[in-house]
């Protein structure tokens, strides 16, 4: 299966978990096709805009960060991020995420549920 950048449904999530500004999603696949997948997207945020600090219980999401830098809150402990880098919480985790730079903040978000 090939899906087109053009097909892609896109939404934008204002104040995403009490976070600032405006987290701009475009989903990459239909999460709910996918087996113990919940989220499969490209985030974009712009300077200044956050996604607030968060738990994640029985599932584990994993940020691919591809352009950019900013800070994310990691179950309490501020660590800096750029391209390149990954961020994992699950397990009962928590985190948060904030662009801290001068160009979008864009990464690839994927949530995987646990088998019960």
């Amino acid at each position: 299966m090939v899906i087109k950048r053009n097909e892609m449904k896109t939404e934008v999530k204002e104040k995403m978990r009490d976070g600032e500004g405006a987290a701009n999603f475009t989903y990459l696949v239909d999460a709910a096709n996918e087996k113990n997948t919940r989220l499969l997207a490209e985030i974009t945020l712009e300077p200044g805009c956050s996604i607030g600090y968060h738990k994640h219980d029985k599932e584990t999401e994993y940020y691919f960060i591809i352009s950019g830098s900013g800070m994310v809150n990691d179950n309490g402990n501020d660590i800096r991020i750029k391209a390149g880098d990954s961020i994992i919480t699950g397990n009962g985790a928590s985190h948060s995420i904030k662009n801290t730079g001068n160009i979008p903040l864009v990464l690839h978000a994927i949530i995987v549920t646990y088998n019960e």
